[in-house]
């Protein structure tokens, strides 16, 4: 029986991956490594590494404080290295920042106007919902690496050519 031993990957700390194609053609398969993603993105460029359809996921290079950002739909973070912090408001108009239809994640100008929901400090493996019409802001000392399941938007930065490997 073979041994395996478990290696997290981090922003510091990761192996280029690669393909190991048993029975079928390369070229029907694409792959990134979102800490590599991670260490070569701006401070929260959010970067599609995964998409189906509308729904992406973004992979965020946390690192200092970001803008403030809302969504008309629920968004699902996970936290794979570092510490984040994530602040809540609740819009008290969220429909000036947002169209009800809109998808994916908008900058929020300036200082949002509600109502302070809290606050969750995440660390590796944490999980965090960012609800729909509340504007969230990421805080982070160090560098650290977000992944965020979300709808595709105007924010949504697609990098395929750059980010995939065959």
């Amino acid at each position: 029986m073979s041994e395996y031993t478990t290696v997290f990957g981090s922003l510091d700390r990761y192996e280029k991956g690669r393909l190991e194609i048993i029975d079928d053609d390369p070229r029907h398969y694409a792959f990134s490594n979102v800490f590599e993603v991670a260490a070569q993105a701006q401070p929260y460029e959010k970067i599609a590494v995964a998409k189906n359809l509308e729904y992406v996921v973004e992979v965020i290079r946390a690192e200092g404080r970001s803008d403030w950002f809302a969504c008309a739909h629920d968004e699902f973070a996970v936290v794979l290295d570092g510490q984040v912090e994530i602040h809540l408001l609740k819009l008290d108009d969220p429909r000036s920042v947002l169209a009800q239809d809109s998808h994916g994640a908008v900058r929020v100008p300036g200082s949002p106007v509600g109502r302070k929901m809290g606050w969750m400090k995440l660390s590796r493996g944490h999980q965090a919902l960012l609800p729909a019409d509340a504007a969230y802001q990421f805080v982070a000392a160090q560098p650290g690496v977000v992944l965020l399941q979300t709808l595709h938007g105007d924010l949504t930065v697609e990098k395929w050519a750059e980010v995939c490997q065959a």
